[in-house]
C-alpha cells in the first residue's frame, strides 16, 4: 500500500481518487447552480415591477452589476462541466480536477458577492442607504466567516 492510500484510509486507485473528487465537485456545483439560478431568476423580475421605474442612479447601477454577476456565476458554474465534455477520454482528468477545484472558488466568491449585493440593493430599497449598507456589510461578514474562516480553522484542526 503506498503512503497516499495509507493517509488518505481509502483503498483506491489514482484514476478512482479523481473519479471520486471530480463527482464531488460536480455535486458542488450543482448545490451552487441552484442558488445562482434563484438569485439569477430573482433579478430578471425586477424590471418588470412598476417600481422598478423609481430606483434612482446607484440603485439602477448596482442593479445592473447584480445582472453581471448572476450571469458570471452561471458561467462558472457551467465551465467545468464544458470542460469534462472537452476534454472526456484525453486522459488529463488530473487536470480537470484541478480546473473545476479553481472554477469552485470562483463561483463561491462570485454568489457571496451577489448575496452581499442583493442585500445591499434591497435594503437600499425597502429601509435606507446607511442600513443598506450595515446589512450588507453583515451579511459579507457572515459570509466571510462560514466561506473562509471557518474552513481555514476545519482545515488547521485536521492538520
Amino acid at each position: 500500500m503506498n503512503d497516499e492510500r495509507r493517509r488518505s484510509g481509502r483503498d483506491e486507485t489514482e484514476d478512482e481518487r479523481l473519479d471520486r473528487k471530480f463527482n464531488d465537485l460536480l455535486q458542488e456545483l450543482r448545490v451552487m447552480q441552484t442558488g445562482a439560478q434563484l438569485t439569477a431568476g430573482f433579478l430578471l423580475t425586477l424590471p418588470f415591477q412598476d417600481t422598478f421605474q423609481k430606483l434612482d442612479d446607484f440603485q439602477t447601477a448596482l442593479y445592473l452589476a447584480l445582472v453581471i454577476l448572476a450571469a458570471l456565476c452561471t458561467a462558472l458554474v457551467m465551465a467545468p462541466v464544458a470542460i469534462h465534455r472537452r476534454l472526456s477520454g484525453r486522459h488529463v482528468k488530473a487536470r480537470v480536477v484541478e480546473s473545476a477545484h479553481r472554477l469552485v472558488y470562483g463561483v463561491i466568491g462570485c454568489i457571496s458577492l451577489l448575496v452581499a449585493g442583493m442585500v445591499l440593493l434591497i435594503w437600499d430599497v425597502v429601509v435606507d442607504r446607511t442600513w443598506a449598507g450595515v446589512a450588507a456589510a453583515g451579511i459579507a461578514a457572515v459570509l466571510v466567516l462560514l466561506l473562509l474562516v471557518l474552513p481555514a480553522r476545519l482545515d488547521h484542526r485536521a492538520a
